[in-house]
């Protein structure tokens, strides 16, 4: 079973994501190059079809001018927090 990322680093990677605001002629560049990589590591994160779908919004709102200061990462953690929790195993019943 995969752990889940630490919100910390997942705000982390939002805010590394949104460094173009403070780039003024470099920070879409800055973002062309962001997007397949931020795209790779939500989908490391994460895994399984929340990561590939995670992955393709990440890829999507970064590569869109002034569209990435959604917090992609962060929302992905809650999403695996508080929405993507799997029912125990019948085998690991304990009975």
């Amino acid at each position: 079973m995969k752990q889940n990322p630490s919100l910390l680093f997942c705000i982390f990677l939002d805010l590394l994501g949104n460094i173009s605001y403070f780039l003024p002629f470099a920070g879409e560049w800055f973002d062309v190059a962001w997007a397949p990589f931020s795209a790779w590591i939500f989908y490391r994160m994460f895994g399984g079809r929340t990561g590939k779908i995670g992955a393709f919004i990440s890829f999507t709102e970064e590569i869109i001018p002034f569209v990435d200061i959604i917090p992609t990462f962060t929302l992905g953690y809650f999403y695996k927090k508080f929405f993507n929790n799997k029912a125990p195993e019948a085998n690991n019943h304990p009975l």
